[in-house]
């Protein structure tokens, strides 16, 4: 038996979306496809593996074991594909192949747009999309095919699975306030520091979150009971500047308002945690010239 004579592009779109959706209703939505053509596509499959791939749970459904076995090959796979075909059409478009790069916060505002800047500089004509948020999720999207490739600090060892990554730069956490706060004139900060005013730290589950936690334990300092959980730069700057907020965030978020004078170090050692930021592609993942010029520059606008 021939695979190709059953196994077509539609069970693996099916597939992937119903897995990523939890939801056939909304997977059909999403394809554009009627809910009894998803289930039958869905039910082609699981004949064609000889596996259940999803099963009931609640009110809706989720993945099997099998289907979560067959979840990352299955993305892949349709990644390839969806990346040859955009490859070719884009030798025809004058305006160049589509970069679809994802940018973790610590570089969004930092390496990744001077990269793109120096490239239109430069008279590159391809066409760019920039996509930030945390780093599960991009991920998720570079599995997918969905991204070319993904900027930020390294994944945990678990998140890697068919993902490359080349470092570019070591980048610290660091922990600041505005130059207005009570804090920013001290050289010691006082035990009740991180009781005494809003903190503003990165949520459970982030990259950066465990480095935060040791470099409390480190330090001596009692965490904050209650902090504000967040990653966002655009309300971690506001809160900071306007609330007397600590804010502790990776460096590169903060690097340009530290330049300004608008933000300061408090005087804390933050040197474990130091980590290495780069470059996340697919393993499989053959760069377009355009995508693979954005990479070679970002290379050379980190040194």
């Amino acid at each position: 038996m021939r695979l190709s004579d059953h196994l077509k592009l539609r069970h693996l779109e099916v597939f992937v979306e119903v897995a990523r959706k939890s939801s056939v209703t909304q997977a059909a939505e999403a394809l554009g496809m009627t809910q009894p053509a998803v289930t039958r596509a869905l039910r082609e499959l699981e004949l064609l593996c000889g596996k259940p791939l999803v099963e009931k749970h609640g009110r809706g459904i989720r993945l099997s074991a099998y289907g979560e076995m067959f979840r990352d090959p299955a993305g892949r796979s349709l990644a390839l594909a969806r990346d040859g075909v955009a490859m070719l059409q884009g030798l025809d478009e004058a305006e160049g192949p589509k970069v679809a790069i994802g940018a973790l916060p610590t570089v969004s505002a930092t390496v990744v747009p001077d990269t793109l800047a120096r490239l239109r500089e430069e008279g590159s004509h391809s066409r760019f999309s920039v996509m930030s948020g945390d780093n599960q999720f991009l991920l998720d999207q570079l599995r997918r095919g969905q991204l070319d490739v993904v900027v930020g600090r390294l994944p945990a060892p678990e998140n890697m699975v068919g993902v490359d990554f080349d470092p570019l730069f070591r980048e610290r956490v660091v922990a600041v306030v505005s130059t207005s706060h009570p804090l920013a004139q001290l050289s010691l900060l006082p035990d009740t520091a991180f009781q005494d005013y809003p903190v503003l730290m990165p949520n459970e589950g982030s990259i950066i979150r465990p480095y935060v936690d040791r470099m409390f334990l480190e330090e001596g300092i009692v965490p904050p009971r209650f902090p504000i959980e967040t990653v966002s730069s655009t309300f971690g700057r506001r809160f900071a500047l306007a609330h007397q907020a600590i804010w502790i965030i990776s460096q590169g978020v903060v690097q340009a308002d530290l330049e300004a004078g608008l933000l300061q170090h408090l005087p804390i050692n933050t040197g474990s945690t130091l980590g290495p930021v780069g470059l996340c592609i697919r393993c499989e993942h053959q760069l377009s010239p355009a995508a693979q010029r954005f990479c070679d520059t970002l290379r050379e606008i980190c040194g």
